[in-house]
């Protein structure tokens, strides 16, 4: 239980509370998403919008209203945050999102709704990242939180109160 209040700097959360019914996979779920949250080397605002989109492809409103603050700490505007909610849409509109932007949401579209993805859409995200690490890392984010969504949403974990 300390490593998970550390990660999450003293308090924990619903989600927390309820993986700690089961120590070992706790441990394990901290770990990995320790790693996932602190130390990729993918842009953060990939990440937070991969997440973001995951949580509303899979009706995970937890997941989304947990990561749309960290989007926007990681630069994501307020239009963005509100497109999202229409993802399929907003993973096509050039005014609210750059070309690296919408390939990552692709690609997270495509993960989440077909698991498999077309090769025009893994060559847009190999073009548009720097390096194969940043395609492994950003598929790893999407994978990780596709797990995350269907855990919070099968379980019904619900939002803290403010």
């Amino acid at each position: 239980m300390a490593q998970i209040e550390g990660r999450r700097a003293g308090g924990l959360l619903n989600l927390d509370r309820l993986l700690l019914n089961s120590p070992p996979f706790a441990r394990g779920w901290n770990s990995h998403h320790g790693a996932v949250r602190a130390e990729l080397e993918l842009d953060q605002k990939l990440r937070e919008l991969a997440i973001c989109g995951v949580g509303i492809l899979n009706g995970a409103e937890y997941e989304f209203e947990q990561h749309a603050p960290e989007l926007r700490r990681a630069g994501g505007t307020g239009a963005q945050l509100h497109a999202l909610r229409r993802f399929e849409a907003a993973s096509k509109d050039e005014s609210l999102f750059d070309a690296v932007e919408r390939a990552v949401m692709r690609l997270t579209l495509e993960m989440t709704r077909y698991v498999r993805v077309s090769d025009e859409t893994f060559a847009s995200v190999r073009s548009a990242l720097s390096d194969e690490r940043h395609v492994v890392e950003l598929v790893g984010v999407i994978a990780t939180y596709n797990m995350v969504s269907r855990f919070l949403v099968a379980l019904e974990v619900e939002l803290e109160k403010s």
